[in-house]
């Protein structure tokens, strides 16, 4: 199972090499991390995605609490949360393929970002199926270089009563 951790840290040096080395330490594969400044800047989120049981993740908030720079740790459950990736893909293209590349692109509401005249480069945001099923569409044409972030998410909002 595959869980979705949002640690706030205090945004210091060497805090991502103590949270890495603490997974490294344990034995634990970091699927995704992404890490950004929050709306304070002396904090920042890290946004970490880990493969295991209901044990493992226990383990591991434990571990994350008693680091120094850790303010606090949240389990975000896909329910309540909303979550994003990003992929940049650049696609092998000439002047027959490009109109079929494009529509794909507008099926998957990407963004065709770069055109050369024999590349273009693609821009998709959402879920990670959503990556996953443009990336296997674009295969075809043959996929020259693709970049992907972690995921990165947020806690829905409060329900009104």
């Amino acid at each position: 199972m595959r869980h979705t951790l949002s640690v706030l840290v205090e945004n210091r040096y060497g805090v991502l090499t103590r949270v890495a080395g603490m997974f490294s330490r344990r034995g634990y594969n970091i699927d995704s991390l992404t890490v950004g400044v929050t709306e304070d800047p002396t904090m920042s989120r890290m946004t970490i995605v880990v493969r295991g049981d209901d044990q493992v993740l226990e383990q591991v908030t434990k571990q994350l609490n008693k680091l120094i720079d850790v303010i606090r740790v949240t389990d975000l459950k896909s329910e309540n949360s909303v979550e994003r990736e990003m992929a940049l893909i650049k696609v092998n293209c000439d002047v027959t393929s490009r109109s079929e590349i494009m529509q794909i692109a507008d099926i998957f509401r990407a963004r065709i970002i770069d055109v050369a005249s024999r590349s273009v480069v693609v821009e998709i945001t959402g879920d990670e199926g959503k990556i996953n099923a443009i990336e296997q569409l674009l295969r075809p044409f043959g996929i020259k270089e693709m970049v992907r972030t972690g995921k990165v998410a947020i806690r829905r909002g409060q329900k009104s009563s």
